[in-house]
């Protein structure tokens, strides 16, 4: 394989990834919006199966050397960072509005 075609295939894994990434803040985001509240067992257990999942497809886009270590890292790093921004903007909003 040459090496125009792996990077080619590491900027598509990594767009993918971050999509998936994307797809998780947007469930969550709805999910806080409309049906439940963070603490509610149903919300940790999509947020729990959901970055699982996402965590699993950034290993294995690893062992295949489409993504580096670090930019798996940084990537669950920026999502968990989005959702805890998330959490704390919905909180304020439920308080304010109490």
């Amino acid at each position: 394989m040459s090496i125009e075609t792996l990077s080619e295939q590491s900027e598509k894994a990594y767009a993918l990834l971050k999509e998936d990434a994307e797809k998780i803040v947007k469930l969550i985001e709805v999910q806080m919006k409309n049906l439940t509240m963070p603490q509610c067992p149903l919300y940790e257990e999509v947020l729990d199966t959901q970055m699982f999942g996402l965590s699993r497809e950034i290993d294995f886009a690893i062992r295949l050397k489409l993504v580096s270590e670090e930019e798996g890292r940084k990537l669950l790093t920026q999502l968990e960072q989005q959702l805890s921004a998330l959490h704390e903007a919905t909180m304020r909003a439920r308080e304010n509005n109490a």
